[in-house]
C-alpha cells in the first residue's frame, strides 16, 4: 500500500504557516496616528543634593524620575528651564586650584540625562571663560533664541567646543520622534531668556519678537513648537497671547511654582532646588492636525530612589565642599536649629522689607560688633530665594549666603549714614535694598531717618557695621561709598582669623542662630 504521508504532511504543514502569519500580522501594532512625548521639567536649580535632612530635592532623584518616564516612554526628555550655574555656595570655593563656578551642576545634570538647556540670567554672573568652560563641559544641548555672545568682533552666537569640533547654539532646535506603532512626528523649540543680566559679553534680542518670528519660521515645518523660557510668568502669559498656537511653555525664573493656562496653552515652573519638577505628556494626533498636553507636578522627595551614578558625583562634589567649608571653619552637616518657624528668605520679600531671616542676620551682625551704632547689610548677600524650612544646618547658612564677606566696622558722618539709607531704602525691588538695625527707622512723612527715636544728625559721627561689599562701591546707587569717601572718618581693621566672627558674617549667623535654638 502507497503512503501518503507527504501529502499529509504538506496540508499541515500549510495550516502551521498560515496560523502563523495570522498571528504575527494580529500582534503587528497599526499606526494610530498619535504619539506622546514626555517632558520631565525642572528649573531654577542651584543644588545637587537633597535639602532637609536628605528630605527633598536632589539631582540624582530627578534622574530617577527621568529613567522612570523613559522606561514608560522612550520619547522621554529632560529640560532646564534656566538658572543652575549661579548663584551656588560652590561658586566662592576652589577645586584642583580653580573656583568651582557651576562645574558640579553640569558635572551632576550630565549623568543625571539632560538633555535641552536655556539659559537663565544667572548664567551670566559667573566669568565669560569659566562660563565657556561650563559649556564645554555640558553633555547636553542648548537652545539660544534671543541670546548672544558678545565678542571683540561682534555679536554671534554662544559656541560649545568638544573634542569633535565647534557646535553653535541654534535658535531653534527640531527633534524627530517615533514611537512603537510608526507614527512620527517633529517637535521644534523655541529658548528665551530675559535680558536682566546685563554682562558686557552677552546681547539681547527682543524676545517677543525672536519668538514670533521663529514660530512662524517653524509652525510649517513640523508638528508642535514648544518654547522653553526663563522669563516671568507675566512675560509668558504675554508670550501665549501672542503666540496661541504653541503647545506648550515651559518656563523658570520664579522659584515657587507657577501654572497657568492661556487659551489652550499650559505655562509650568518647578519648584527650584529641584523640590518638584513638572512632567508634561505632549500628545499629538497627526492624521487630525491636533495637539493635548496633560501637566503633572511631581514631588521630588525620599519617596523616589536616587539614581545611584548621579548620586555618586553628587557625593563627589560634596566631599570637595565639606573639605573647603572646614578649611573656612565651617562643620557643614551640624544643625544649628532643630524646630521653629521657616525663614524666608524669598528675593521678592528680602527686597521689599524684612522677614524673619533678614532680622536674625542684622541681630547676629550687631551682636558679632557690638559697639557698632547701626549695622547694614545688602539683601543681594542673601542668595537662596527660598523658604528655609526646618532643621537648619550650617550648610543652610551657607547656601543663603554664598559669598560670605567679612563685617568691616568704620566712623561715619550722619550725613553720608543718611545718604547710604536713602539709597538702600529707593533700591527696592533690588539687591541694594538695604536691610539694618530694628533701632532706625525713616518716617515717610517727615521724610526723617531715626536712630534709636532721635534724628540722625548729620553732623555727628557714628560708628557703623556694614557688609564689606558695601564699602566697595559696587552695589546699585551707592558708588559713593568707598574708602575714598571723605565722610568716612575711620576703617577698623577687618579681621581674618576664623575665631572672630566678623571675619565671615556666615560665622556670626551661625552662632547667634545656635545660641538662640537652646
Amino acid at each position: 500500500m502507497k503512503t501518503q504521508f507527504p501529502f499529509y504532511a504538506s496540508i499541515i504543514a500549510l495550516v502551521l504557516f498560515s496560523c502563523k502569519t495570522v498571528n504575527s500580522a494580529s500582534t503587528t501594532l497599526k499606526d494610530d496616528g498619535k504619539i506622546t512625548v514626555t517632558f520631565v521639567q525642572i528649573n531654577d536649580v542651584y543644588e545637587i543634593a537633597a535639602m532637609q535632612g536628605g528630605k527633598v530635592g536632589g539631582v540624582a532623584r530627578v534622574a530617577t524620575l527621568k529613567k522612570q518616564e523613559l522606561a514608560k516612554n522612550p520619547n522621554t526628555v529632560m529640560v532646564m528651564a534656566g538658572d543652575f550655574l549661579s548663584p551656588s555656595v560652590y561658586n566662592s570655593l576652589k577645586y584642583e586650584g580653580k573656583r568651582i563656578r557651576g562645574k558640579q551642576m553640569v558635572e551632576s545634570l550630565n549623568a543625571a540625562g539632560l538633555d535641552l538647556a536655556v539659559f537663565g540670567n544667572h548664567e551670566f554672573d559667573i566669568k565669560e571663560d569659566e562660563l565657556q568652560e561650563r559649556i564645554n563641559e555640558s553633555t547636553f544641548n542648548w537652545i539660544a533664541s534671543n541670546t548672544f555672545h558678545q565678542t571683540k568682533s561682534g555679536v554671534a552666537p554662544f559656541v560649545k567646543t568638544t573634542s569633535s569640533g565647534k557646535e553653535a547654539f541654534p535658535e531653534t532646535y527640531m527633534m524627530d520622534v517615533q514611537d512603537e506603532d510608526g507614527t512620527k512626528a517633529k517637535i521644534g523649540f523655541i529658548g528665551l531668556t530675559l535680558p536682566f543680566n546685563k554682562a558686557e559679553f552677552v546681547s539681547y534680542t527682543d524676545h517677543f519678537e525672536v519668538a514670533e518670528k521663529l514660530y512662524n519660521e517653524l509652525k510649517n515645518s513640523c508638528d508642535a513648537v514648544v518654547a522653553i523660557t526663563h522669563l516671568s510668568v507675566d512675560e509668558d502669559s504675554i508670550l501665549a497671547r501672542r503666540l496661541p498656537g504653541l503647545a506648550l511653555i515651559m518656563g523658570g525664573h520664579e522659584h515657587d511654582m507657577q501654572f497657568k493656562k492661556i487659551g489652550d496653552i499650559y505655562i509650568t515652573k518647578a519648584h527650584a532646588n529641584a523640590k518638584s519638577a513638572y512632567v508634561n505628556y505632549l500628545t499629538i494626533d497627526i492624521k487630525n492636525k491636533t495637539r493635548s498636553v496633560v501637566p503633572e507636578l511631581r514631588m521630588i522627595d525620599n519617596t523616589i530612589e536616587q539614581d545611584p551614578a548621579t548620586a555618586l558625583v553628587v557625593k563627589k562634589w560634596m566631599d570637595i565642599g565639606e573639605t573647603n567649608y572646614e578649611a573656612l571653619g565651617f562643620n557643614a552637616q551640624r544643625v544649628i536649629r532643630e524646630a521653629g518657624e521657616p525663614l524666608d528668605g524669598r528675593e521678592e520679600m528680602i527686597r521689599s522689607g524684612k522677614t524673619n531671616l533678614t532680622r536674625i542676620a542684622v541681630s547676629a551682625m550687631e551682636k558679632a560688633a557690638p559697639t557698632a551704632d547701626v549695622v547694614l547689610l545688602n539683601s543681594g548677600s542673601i542668595r537662596v530665594d527660598d523658604i528655609l524650612q526646618m532643621p537648619i544646618t550650617e550648610y543652610d547658612i551657607i547656601r543663603t549666603l554664598p559669598y560670605g564677606g567679612s563685617i568691616m566696622e568704620v566712623d561715619m558722618k550722619g550725613s553720608l549714614l543718611i545718604k547710604v539709607l536713602e539709597a538702600g531704602r529707593n533700591n527696592v525691588g533690588s539687591g541694594g535694598f538695604l536691610q539694618y538695625s530694628s533701632a532706625v527707622n525713616y518716617n515717610p512723612q517727615t521724610k526723617v531717618w531715626t536712630l534709636k527715636e532721635n534724628s540722625i544728625d548729620p553732623k555727628k559721627i557714628y560708628h557703623v557695621g556694614l557688609a564689606d561689599f558695601l564699602m566697595t562701591g559696587g552695589e546699585a546707587n551707592m558708588g559713593f561709598l568707598s574708602k575714598d569717601n571723605a565722610d568716612i572718618i575711620k576703617i577698623y581693621p577687618t579681621p581674618t582669623s576664623s575665631s572672630d566672627l566678623r571675619s565671615d558674617s556666615r560665622l556670626a549667623i551661625i552662632k547667634y542662630m545656635a545660641e538662640l535654638g537652646k
